[in-house]
């Protein structure tokens, strides 16, 4: 169990601050994450990582020198808004172009992706690094369905140091990309990990066995075993990553990495059978680690991660590194980073609006508060859903987006904005506070529907119409989801079929509005026999088989509470 904090809202926020306290020699905390504290040069490629938190020393702890430039933090286990990304990214930029390093989950892909293509609209060179090493979560013949795991560490490493060397921005991206071709991680978990505030974790692994194959943000593994000997299991982990050996390869970079609740010296005792396998394969270990380097919470247990290297990808992955996870070689001397200034994140004016206009802004922040008290009361359910084969943070995530959203709206009412900033605030708050796959879907939804609305005239049923048919476009488009994926698609689409049919009729809006709830809603209960084909839920289909998702439950619970106000207005 997560034992030490105080308000589980803030835990990813202030254990960051404390990281930067702490380690100040090498990084300084900003706006959603952390920088080098020390000088880089004019025209030097910056190497940006990040991804959720709870992973520590991933992702703050690889910045430094030889690694590194800066790494953006979402909240636990929730990748960071795009917002963040860019923001991060944009103090980052030292004029040589961005490579953005994350692992490959859906949340990140969506957000870090978001971000390059912003950041790109503004003339910066941003090329995007998805690590796929875990071997657990597709086959080798398809890594691009493979998740983002320890393999991390050794990717980032060669990447920054090729960076630091000085090298172009397509040289960065070429190494980069093969060093995650060749890296490959194999896991075991003992235990599952508990949320900060949670009383449950977020999976259990009974008494003796052990969950083979797990992910690193509280995904149950893709089977169950025997807990093995040290010796058969370092043979188990070895084997697996060993039936990927490419040809002609006999030098390797090796991590042993423990998940957050497995003691050293456990890992020691380990090690010593895997790198006698290891040697009897013929394989010659260069600098290998041992430690915590991408965790998970409380969890017990360990991954193994072997990069099969060639002259180049040995070359930085021993080169000089000065960072609070990882120091080796020379010291790579330092001067300190000029201080930064960051301006106002928050939005304070509005465009004109009028009177009718904003009456209905005030009648959406409404709206939305009253989503984001039935999101707090569901929270505990719609985040036992998601644990059935994910990693059971989706309620936390709606909670959180929605409280920002509703905030954000009321001051936006406040200051007088009409209904198309006041939608566009409550969107633009939710995807940045609630982070991961649900806040980027969530966050562009209500944006797409803000641009069909306006401040200058009253919103009309065919308006809220069409804005639901482009949020649903917009959603399909950026989540690549379909009718029978189990996501919250499944429910949206049905809602906004019905919602336009009805409308077209020239049915009220409230009436239309509940009916498009009502088929939304047996739409979610639905996906119960659907099995997923995206996200983190792909690996664990048997899992989720009979239940339904937990993204289309929570869409069909917030169209039913806007039904239950329309009906009262």
């Amino acid at each position: 169990m997560t034992c030490i904090h105080d308000d589980p809202e803030v835990f990813a926020t202030t254990a960051l601050a404390g990281f930067a306290s702490v380690y100040a020699r090498n990084v300084r905390l900003v706006t959603g994450g952390v920088l080098r504290s020390t000088a880089t040069p004019e025209g030097k490629v910056a190497v940006v990582v990040g991804g959720g938190s709870g992973h520590y020393p991933a992702f703050a702890g690889f910045v430094g020198p030889g690694m590194a430039d800066a790494a953006v933090a979402g909240d636990v286990f929730a990748s960071p808004s795009a917002h963040s990304v860019a923001h991060v990214t944009r103090l980052a930029h030292r004029g040589g172009g961005i490579l953005l390093g994350f692992g490959k989950y859906a949340g990140d892909v969506m957000n870090f992706g978001l971000a390059a293509e912003r950041l790109q609209s503004e003339g910066i060179d941003v090329r995007i690094l998805p690590v796929t090493d875990d071997v657990a979560s597709g086959p080798a013949d398809k890594p691009e369905l493979r998740r983002g795991v320890a393999g991390d560490l050794v990717v980032f490493k060669i990447v920054g140091a090729a960076a630091e060397a000085g090298l172009k921005l397509d040289d960065v991206e070429r190494i980069g990309i093969k060093a995650n071709a060749r890296t490959v991680t194999f896991g075991v978990a003992f235990t599952g990990c508990t949320l900060p505030g949670a009383k449950q974790p977020l999976f259990t692994v009974p008494a003796q066995r052990m969950g083979i194959g797990l992910g690193i943000h509280g995904e149950p593994g893709i089977s169950e075993d025997n807990v093995l000997p040290a010796k058969e299991l370092a043979a188990l982990l070895v084997n697996k990553l060993l039936a990927e050996r490419p040809a002609n390869c006999s030098r390797v970079a090796v991590v042993l990495n423990g998940l957050g609740c497995t003691k050293y010296e456990e890992l020691f005792v380990l090690w010593v059978g895997i790198e006698a396998v290891l040697k009897q394969a013929g394989l010659t270990l260069v600098q290998p680690e041992v430690g915590e380097f991408v965790t998970s919470l409380d969890m017990a247990g360990c991954s193994l991660t072997i990069t099969w290297l060639d002259e180049e990808l040995e070359k930085f992955w021993c080169a000089p590194a000065d960072t609070p996870v990882l120091r080796r070689g020379a010291i790579i001397p330092t001067e300190p980073a000029a201080p930064i200034s960051e301006a106002p994140q928050e939005v304070t004016s509005f465009p004109a609006a009028t009177a009718a206009s904003q009456a209905n802004g005030k009648c959406i922040a409404g709206l939305i508060a009253e989503i984001a008290d039935v999101m707090r009361t569901a929270e505990n359910d719609l985040g036992r859903i998601d644990a059935l084969a994910g990693d059971g943070d989706h309620g936390m995530g709606m909670t959180r987006g929605s409280a920002a959203a509703a905030e954000a709206a009321r001051k936006a009412v406040a200051a007088g904005a009409g209904a198309a900033s006041v939608l566009a605030a409550a969107g633009d708050a939710w995807a940045d506070r609630a982070g991961g796959t649900s806040g980027a879907l969530w966050g562009l939804a209500l944006r797409t529907w803000s641009t069909v609305f306006s401040d200058q005239r009253d919103v009309t049923p065919a308006d809220v119409a069409k804005g639901a048919q482009a949020s649903l476009d917009a959603v399909k488009r950026l989540g690549r989801a379909k009718i029978g994926d189990k996501t919250l698609v499944d429910a949206f689409e049905p809602f906004v079929v019905t919602l336009g049919e009805q409308i077209g009729k020239g049915v009220a809006l409230s009436a239309a509005w509940n009916e498009a709830a009502r088929v939304s809603t047996t739409a979610a209960e639905l996906t119960a026999q659907l099995t997923p084909k995206l996200g983190r839920a792909r690996s664990h289909t048997a899992r989720s088989l009979g239940h339904p998702d937990a993204g289309a439950v929570s869409l069909a619970m917030c169209a039913r509470t806007v039904g239950a106000i329309l009906n009262l207005s």
